[in-house]
């Protein structure tokens, strides 16, 4: 009988599955040690009896990519957002790894760890810039953190996609722009895992699903991540531009209800209960910016739902000097601000 051609999938999941890991996160949490019941008018409730002895428990997990024999891995930031947790790389059932976070910066959903071991398998990276629509990958993760080695085949069905995505401990809302748009499936715990193309190369991290819909994931162009492990290896940390203000971005709806001037630009403003709206010592109090200030321009550019000022930001460096324009109080002020650095792990 003829021999069977198998498929060059087959080939890339031998180079790719061994550098995909799963990483657990854990935190110190009470135990409940059964339950007792209370009279609550003439019924009876149940109340969990609680050993505030703190014990380490899983309370979450994700997926990611060994980048560097010497225990670099790539993830998503969301997956190690909360600092108050500890997180392990399983390479596989005999090897694990305390994971030290060097760097994440969630506005491109982005985290580097660094494991203590030699000798790991590791993933080579692509271009992601060289992609093309249609192109053949794999999204490769641990979904759930049960199903390790899972792949599942598409295309490069998008490039250059903007969506908002909800995730992390916290589920914080972050607006995610550049992405690579693929039918191949990404579950809950692909988060991090590899997309990767058919020469067994690392050409984006599997970020995003759209829930209720089939066949449409995101992963972040892994240029990005490589860009940004250039910065820690450099400065021993990642370099970028923070203003320091809190705000809401504006349109018709938010400006009719609250009687404003232009239904626009970036409404600087503290949140309900929270933090001032301009961090003192920050670029933007550095700069005379004010709360209940509206940013229309930054660098020239509108500010708007479909131009972003975290998207302007991102094309800024630290210490640029960036024209603003500014309505307060109902007058049009041209401010100039210098960009610091954003404080990062």
């Amino acid at each position: 009988m003829p021999r069977t051609t198998r498929s060059p999938i087959v080939t890339v999941a031998k180079k790719v599955c061994p550098a995909v890991i799963t990483i657990v996160v854990s935190k110190d949490v009470s135990r409940v040690e059964g339950f007792y019941f209370v009279p609550l008018g003439d019924q009876q409730t149940m109340v969990p009896k609680i050993n505030n002895a703190p014990e380490k428990t899983k309370v979450g997990g994700g997926s990611g990519f060994i980048i560097s024999p010497n225990g670099y891995i790539f993830t998503c930031a969301h997956v190690v957002d909360d600092i108050d947790a500890s997180y392990t790389a399983i390479v596989d059932p005999e090897h694990k790894y305390e994971c030290q976070v060097l760097a994440k910066d969630p506005m491109i959903d982005v985290a580097i760890l660094k494991v203590d071991a030699k000798n790991l398998p590791s993933l080579d990276l692509g271009d992601s810039s060289a992609i093309q629509l249609g192109e053949e990958v794999l999204a490769v993760g641990n979904p759930m953190g049960e199903f390790d080695d899972t792949l599942s085949a598409g295309i490069v069905s998008g490039l250059s996609r903007k969506i908002t995505a909800y995730g992390g401990s916290q589920m914080h809302e972050t607006s995610l722009r550049g992405l690579i748009q693929t039918d191949a499936a990404i579950n809950p715990g692909n988060s991090g895992g590899p997309l990767v193309n058919m020469k067994s190369q690392a050409i984006g991290i599997n970020t995003a699903m759209v829930m209720g819909a089939q066949n449409l994931g995101f992963a972040i162009p892994i240029d990005y991540a490589k860009k940004m492990l250039e910065e820690v290896n450099k400065y021993g940390k990642i370099k970028r531009p923070f203003m320091g203000i809190r705000y809401v971005i504006l349109n018709p709806e938010i400006s009719q209800a609250n009687k404003l001037p232009v239904d626009y630009g970036a409404l600087i403003v503290r949140e309900t209960f929270g933090e001032p709206a301009v961090v003192k010592g920050s670029a933007a109090d550095l700069a005379g910016l004010k709360e209940y200030d509206i940013v229309l321009e930054f660098d020239g550019q509108k500010i708007s739902r479909e131009r972003l000022l975290t998207d302007i930001l991102q094309d800024c460096q630290v210490g640029d000097d960036i024209a603003m324009t500014v309505l307060r109080d109902g007058k049009i002020l041209k401010l100039q601000i210098r960009l610091l650095e954003k404080k990062s792990c």
